[in-house]
């Protein structure tokens, strides 16, 4: 047994019993505990107590809470996306990948980018509502909606919850674009729908394909379906007439990047007709889970990870500079990309997915609505 400690470290209270990186695996699990965020007044230390230094903690299960959104639509100017809003149906993701950019967006609510992310979640089970207002209103101009950029839509409590498909159903109805990131295998329920806006030309899939090495995802992204599963995936989107490409992302240096070519080709052969790359990165609180992931896992590689990362960035593990973050600068990234581009010439994979669009956009009847004369 342990008993925390706690200590001064940020802004914003924490107790928190579960232990931070270095402290030892959890079976399932991407991060191997709790680190503060950086908002945090109060960090919590495990001290041995002297009793059952052998005694297993208890299993991490996943909580689920939900919230009630004011607004659906998130807005953005990065430079570095094609896209300026996105809806995000979750908040954290099962799904539990280690690399995940988007484990910091949970110390705003007061939780860990660690274990917290991807086991105490948030669900928004009236965005699909709040949207449809949001889309009614008179000053409303429809552009591509960006759905899977923070957290996946299809993550395993979609199946109860159902938040994607209600969100699919409105953009259906309002005859809105929309494109789709995820990695998970429930997308194929919703098939119906993918396939009635893709006859629109309303909809395009980004499927996510780290590696194909069944063992080293399955430890990078303990939660997410298995390889083959996705580019099974792949195959049944373009089977449906559904524009899908494969995002070989992230390419971690010294790890994933000897299978870019692989990748490519195997989603070229399951049908994608567009690719795309990501390189790894690490923001904030991400960096020193992934090191410590990289200690635990892959200790024999972990330096040349790293190493590669602070020649991309400047020294750094990390860089948020426009136009770099997500591709790094120097010659091993120079390398890479030249590699991509080879790659897609020869698969016949585009690197941009067809424009989607917004002439059919309308805003659909509600009961007691007045008829239109013509």
């Amino acid at each position: 047994m342990t008993r925390a400690r706690m200590s001064s470290a940020g802004s914003g209270p924490r107790i928190d019993p579960v232990p931070g990186p270095g402290q030892g695996p959890t079976p399932g699990r991407g991060a191997s505990g709790n680190p503060a965020n950086r908002f945090d007044r109060l960090a919590v230390t495990p001290e041995d107590d002297g009793w059952d230094p052998g005694e297993a903690p208890p299993p991490l299960r996943t909580e689920t809470r939900v919230e009630r959104p004011r607004s659906a639509i998130t807005r953005n100017s990065s430079p570095d996306v094609p896209f300026d809003r996105s809806v995000n149906p979750y908040r954290g993701c099962e799904h539990g990948c280690i690399y995940c950019f988007a484990r910091p967006s949970h110390a705003w609510l007061g939780l860990s980018p660690g274990l917290d992310f991807e086991s105490r979640l948030i669900a928004r089970p009236e965005a699909p509502r709040v949207l449809a207002e949001e889309l009614s209103r008179r000053g409303y101009r429809p552009a591509t909606l960006a759905i899977g950029t923070n957290t996946d839509p299809y993550q395993p409590i979609e199946r109860s919850y159902r938040v994607m498909r209600g969100l699919l159903e409105v953009l259906r109805d309002f005859r809105h674009p929309v494109a789709v990131v995820t990695k998970g295998a429930l997308i194929e329920r919703d098939l119906d729908l993918l396939a009635e806006l893709a006859e629109l030309e309303l909809v395009r899939v980004g499927i996510s394909v780290t590696t194909l090495d069944r063992d080293l995802s399955r430890r990078l992204e303990p939660r997410a379906p298995a390889p083959e599963r996705r580019l099974r995936t792949i195959e049944r989107l373009a089977a449906a007439g559904v524009p899908v490409r494969v995002m070989v992302a992230p390419v971690i240096p010294a790890l994933t990047d000897p299978e870019l070519e692989a990748i490519l080709a195997r989603a070229a052969a399951a049908g994608a007709g567009a690719a795309s790359w990501i390189m790894l990165r690490l923001p904030r609180e991400v960096g020193p889970l992934f090191s410590d992931w990289l200690a635990r896992h892959c200790s024999d590689r972990a330096a040349r990870v790293l190493a590669r990362l602070r020649e991309m960035h400047g020294g750094e593990i990390y860089s948020p500079d426009w136009g770099c973050r997500m591709r790094g600068e120097g010659p091993y990234a120079e390398i890479v990309a030249q590699r991509f581009r080879l790659a897609v010439a020869r698969l016949g994979l585009a690197t941009a997915q067809p424009e989607l669009s917004t002439a059919l956009f309308r805003v659909p009847p509600r009961a007691g609505d007045q008829l239109s004369l013509f």
